[in-house]
């Protein structure tokens, strides 16, 4: 049995998606900024998605930027925003629990002259309101938090941080990176106060390298891309049009029946949390029913290095990670695990298993026996954790 639950790192695109991707490529396949009638096709490729992600968000077609993943989403809205603003402050708010790719930005942004504070969360993985609002100073220009941790599956208070920024000032840009939220909640930035949102198609069963960030209209931000001047100059270059449509529909799919998806999804995470209790050893530091995300579960196993029983796991068919994929390039400890207070002999032994519209109560059950069998044998032959 092959048992993939490594979504939040990636996932297998749906069929309707990969159907429409490929007849882009093959037959539809004009430069959308032609104008003749292969590149208005391609150009209607771009505008049903955006209509189709617009609609999802109840914002504007308009307000939909698209980008090549939520990598480079993050990196213009952080980077963009804070160039596009720094006449009115250099002072900028995020948490310890963000993506790399939210981290490296703001760290780039710190080498230009700009100061970051950083909010602490408590062991849910959530932060203080009151941390927040006493952070804020009259220079802060902007504020960025993520929707879901990408790690444990924490969800942050959005609309209330939104509520408090904006009451605060409402010139702060409000940044949410929703990589792992998008298709997993009805996000409503209007009314959350998010002024600028990230997203991925590769996390809901769209393609790689594709992704969009919603820009509020009355938000000012900065290209980091320029050339031939495509969306309204805010990003230059041919638009990934298979891609871009693929997005689309992948957006479609998912928020065709949310409810009933999360509902399924959230059943299948509380079926592999309540069975962990058979593991010996075994710590949850997700939480039940929709406290947390509903595809993330992360689990600490004492005795056991996680990437040594990562690849047991791997030899039974069975796919998961050790943290964010993006990490694996720079392996370290976690700052997730570390900044919610995990046990230090449990840091270097933690895994993931993040759920998909694919996986079944039968996989959780194959996967909850591989791991009955296999910690033992670890813990006895030298699978121990390096803390120990």
């Amino acid at each position: 049995m092959e048992v993939y639950l490594d979504n939040a790192a990636t996932t297998r695109v749906m069929e309707p998606v990969r159907k429409i991707v490929v007849k882009a490529m093959t037959e539809d396949y004009g430069n959308p900024s032609a104008k003749h009638k292969k590149g208005m096709e391609a150009e209607h490729y771009i505008k049903e998605a955006r209509a189709a992600i617009a609609k999802t968000l109840r914002v504007e077609d308009k307000e939909i930027l698209f980008t090549s993943g939520g990598t480079e989403s993050n990196n213009m809205a952080l980077i963009g925003g804070a160039l596009a603003n720094w006449r009115a402050g250099k002072h900028i708010i995020s948490t310890r629990i963000e993506h790399a790719s939210v981290y490296q930005p703001l760290t780039y942004l710190e080498g230009q002259g700009f100061e970051v504070t950083y909010l602490g969360v408590d062991g849910d993985g959530h932060i203080s309101l009151n941390e927040l609002e006493q952070a804020i100073r009259p220079d802060t220009v902007l504020v960025s938090v993520m929707y879901v941790n990408n790690e444990i599956g924490a969800v942050e208070p959005i609309e209330e941080i939104g509520r408090l920024v904006k009451a605060k000032d409402p010139k702060i840009l409000f940044h949410v990176d929703g990589i792992q939220a998008y298709g997993k909640y009805e996000i409503r930035p209007k009314r959350e106060g998010i002024d600028l949102l990230s997203a991925s198609g590769h996390k809901i069963h769209g393609p790689k390298g594709t992704g969009f960030l919603y820009i509020d209209e009355k938000s000012k931000i900065k290209p980091i891309i320029y050339g031939g001047g495509q969306q309204r100059g805010l990003r230059s270059g041919t638009e990934n049009v298979p891609g871009v449509a693929g997005l689309g529909v992948a957006a479609q799919e998912i928020y065709r029946d949310l409810s009933g998806y999360i509902d399924r999804m959230v059943r299948l995470k509380d079926h592999l949390i309540d069975r962990m209790e058979e593991v010996e050893g075994a710590v949850v530091n997700s939480k039940r029913g929709l406290k947390s995300a509903p595809q993330i579960i992360s689990v600490s196993f004492a005795g056991v290095r996680s990437e040594v029983l990562l690849h047991a796991l791997e030899e039974r068919g069975i796919y998961v990670s050790s943290g964010s994929a993006c990490s694996s390039h720079h392996p370290a400890l976690s700052g997730t695990l570390k900044a919610v207070g995990i046990k230090k002999e449990l840091l270097d032994s933690t895994l993931r298993f993040s759920l998909g519209i694919y996986n079944t109560e039968e996989e959780l059950d194959y996967t909850i026996q591989a791991l009955k069998e296999l910690l033992p044998m670890l813990r006895r032959y030298g699978g121990g954790s390096r803390h120990r």
